[in-house]
């Protein structure tokens, strides 16, 4: 018997990487964001998303689920936005992560709501309920984006006011961003919405296109256009099977990766 056939079979390299978790932030009892080191060869689209999870209990397999990536494409770190489910097989224990603990990662990012996916255009809607803010967090970080439109409108419509995450950030924080400050202070519009509590702009987004007064609110002219809008969708499927339908009574059509379009949507997330 030969030393190569006494030898053990060389060790399958892991799917995940293991990363530190930076830091956590309960914005409610019911959402929650935290950050992980980034690997060095982890490299990604602003927009994309990526299985994160833990380890399986008591020797189990791992939990993992799709999370958009809330970082740009250039940042440090790996920032995440995530609901909080008391009985979810992964959510129940990722809530409960602290500083210095281990998540896993998946090695390759993914997913539709990328600049890459939708042709030129000169303003850009990111619209989005709950956690579907994330991948809006990312896009209104790059560069990129205002090279490539004039205006962009981070839409966001939640259940209650506390529910806004990063309200502050894109009111205020984002103008202090090292990359995109400027631009962002002079091409980005924020507008949330608010379906269950008193707001200056009460009720879901999809109700507002319709009446016209998101427009309205916005001073610009009612309805999207082909020519001038581009639109990207991420939340509830009720919200993003609505305003597909809405986008494309006004003439714009659904693109992808491989073929560019005027709006574009996360099928991994609605199924």
């Amino acid at each position: 018997m030969t030393d190569a056939a006494l030898s053990s079979p060389p060790a399958k390299a892991s799917p995940f990487h293991e990363l530190e978790v930076l830091w956590v932030r309960h914005w409610t009892d019911q959402l929650f964001s935290f950050a992980i080191a980034r690997p060095e060869d982890f490299r990604f689209r602003s927009g994309e998303f990526v299985m994160i999870g833990l380890p399986g209990e008591d020797g189990g397999k791992p939990i993992l689920r799709a999370y958009s990536i809330a970082s740009p494409h250039w940042d440090e770190q790996l920032e995440f936005l995530s609901i909080k489910v008391p009985d979810g097989p992964l959510t129940s224990r990722l809530q409960k992560i602290q500083p210095g603990d281990t998540v896993l990662m998946g090695k390759k990012p993914t997913g539709t709501l990328v600049l890459d996916a939708l042709t030129g255009g000169e303003r850009l809607w990111l619209i989005g309920t709950g956690t579907g803010l994330a991948p809006w967090i990312s896009v209104a970080r790059d560069p990129d984006t205002y090279a490539r439109f004039g205006q962009v409108v981070v839409c966001h419509t939640v259940r209650n006011v506390a529910d806004l995450t990063y309200r502050d950030f894109f009111t205020s924080g984002i103008h202090d961003d090292p990359l995109i400050g400027d631009e962002a202070r002079a091409q980005l519009v924020y507008y949330p919405t608010v379906t269950r509590e008193a707001f200056d702009t009460p009720g879901r987004i999809t109700d507002r296109i319709k009446s016209g007064a998101l427009f309205a609110d916005l001073g610009l002219p009612e309805g999207f256009s082909p020519e001038r809008d581009r639109v990207m969708l991420c939340g509830s499927m009720a919200m993003i099977k609505e305003t597909g339908e809405l986008l494309e009574s006004f003439g714009l059509k659904e693109g992808s990766n491989a073929e560019p379009g005027d709006y574009v949507l996360e099928r991994a997330f609605v199924g």
